[in-house]
């Protein structure tokens, strides 16, 4: 009997644990978070980002047009009949008695190297889309790391207004025991409680800017996640260290794809040029053709073949217009060079003053005004929780560091900004 109760017992208990294994098993499961590191959201925006593959597909068109540059002229194949009989003579009705049929085939050849030429500049104009390409992609990712720096911004401010809002709910609960002790009056804990509004209104506006952050993030990406399931990671502070101005610029010089682009624009002008002299050389039409004359009197020439050779005679048109407008090209793209680079050297020199700048305001913040801050806060609170300071002091020393903490996150969030503008105008990441 004790056996059986055994064996039952161990059979309930094992069917109570699979029912509730079960149970747990049909309860919904938690919504997953991404979280995306800046390396996974560049990654992603690489691959889904329809403005930079569309942008994509025109170096692919530009290598279908070498293939055309490259191409040979086709040959042409005629086919001619000449010599019927529309009436009869004598009586005798022989139509084809008199016909004569000529094949022919004719071939332009192209001299100066004009095929070369062609491919050439084809070849050009593609390394000109490739750099263009780069360039888009350049100032597109400047915008997904403003992007990304705003949402981990946003994350911060937020994480401050939950904060303030729960050290305001402490210094709350302290100032209801004071008042029912008698140590403050009806109307200073009223003013406390009404302070209360503006934490509230900070949090709200915390949540609000992370959800417009996040949704100009996941526009970037292309991607229909739920923003309550999206979630960035990554240092938010600054370096204090920076690189001297001329290392800024030298990078620049070397990386900036736009200006890679005005360079190989001048060599593909002068390619042009080239092609357009070329166009303006005498291309032979070499035709040969094959002639079946039953009619013929000579009884050995009823099948002849014969060749010819045709010049057109440039006498007017020489090409002379398109050599000038070559030649005047390459003098444009040169300005236009000039142009990028002054335009580079600014970008560097402009960004990078606003990175010095936000470095100024930044270290003071870390190395002095967030302790003062916190000290004198948690300072006057303590005198005002002994009765040795009024309320007013307390909420001007609460307002004070609440001001300092987020200027100091704004302040942040100013460099990583103003960092991704400066690695924008260098052309690739120099700070991270």
């Amino acid at each position: 009997m004790l056996r059986m109760f055994s064996e039952k017992s161990a059979l309930l208990i094992l069917l109570g644990m699979t029912a509730i294994v079960r149970a747990q098993q049909s309860q919904p499961q938690a919504p997953l978070t991404f979280t995306w590191s800046w390396e996974q959201v560049k990654d992603r925006f690489e691959l889904n980002n329809p403005t930079l593959l569309a942008d994509k597909l025109n170096i692919d068109e530009s290598k279908a047009q070498e293939i055309t540059a490259f191409l040979r002229p086709n040959p042409d194949l005629t086919l001619t009949a000449d010599g019927t009989q529309i009436a009869p003579e004598r009586g005798v009705w022989q139509p084809f008695a008199g016909t004569y049929e000529t094949p022919s085939i004719s071939y332009l050849h192209e001299r100066r190297h004009k095929r070369e030429l062609r491919l050439e500049s084809a070849k050009k104009g593609t390394l000109i889309a490739e750099s263009s390409h780069a360039d888009m992609e350049r100032t597109l990712l400047f915008n997904l790391r403003s992007a990304f720096v705003s949402t981990l911004q946003a994350k911060v401010v937020l994480q401050l207004a939950k904060d303030n809002l729960a050290y305001y709910d402490h210094v709350l609960q302290i100032s209801r025991d004071r008042f029912n002790a008698g140590d403050i009056a009806q109307i200073d804990l009223d003013r406390l409680e009404l302070q209360r509004v503006q934490y509230e209104s900070d949090l709200q506006s915390a949540e609000e800017s992370l959800e417009n952050a996040k949704i100009q993030l996941l526009t970037l990406l292309n991607d229909r996640t739920p923003i309550e399931k999206v979630d960035v990671t990554g240092p938010f502070d600054f370096n204090d260290q920076l690189m001297p101005r001329d290392e800024f610029r030298k990078i620049a010089l070397d990386t900036r794809p736009d200006l890679k682009a005005a360079v190989e624009a001048i060599d593909k002008a002068q390619t042009d040029h080239k092609l357009a002299v070329a166009d303006g050389s005498t291309d032979p039409t070499l035709s040969a053709w094959y002639t079946h004359n039953s009619s013929n009197n000579n009884p050995f020439g009823i099948n002849t073949l014969g060749v010819s050779v045709a010049f057109p005679l440039r006498i007017f048109d020489r090409n002379q217009g398109e050599k000038l407008r070559t030649q005047l090209d390459i003098r444009r793209t040169e300005k236009l060079r000039d142009a990028a680079e002054a335009a580079v050297l600014s970008d560097v020199d402009s960004s990078y003053a606003t990175v010095e700048s936000d470095l100024i305001l930044l270290r003071p913040y870390k190395q002095k005004y967030l302790q003062q801050a916190t000290r004198v806060r948690d300072t006057i609170f303590f005198s005002y929780r002994q009765g040795g300071a009024s309320l007013l002091d307390f909420l001007n020393a609460e307002s004070e560091y609440r001001t300092v903490q987020l200027s100091y996150a704004n302040l942040i969030g100013s460099y990583l900004t103003a960092a991704a503008q400066l690695n924008q105008a260098v052309g690739r990441e120099v700070i991270q």
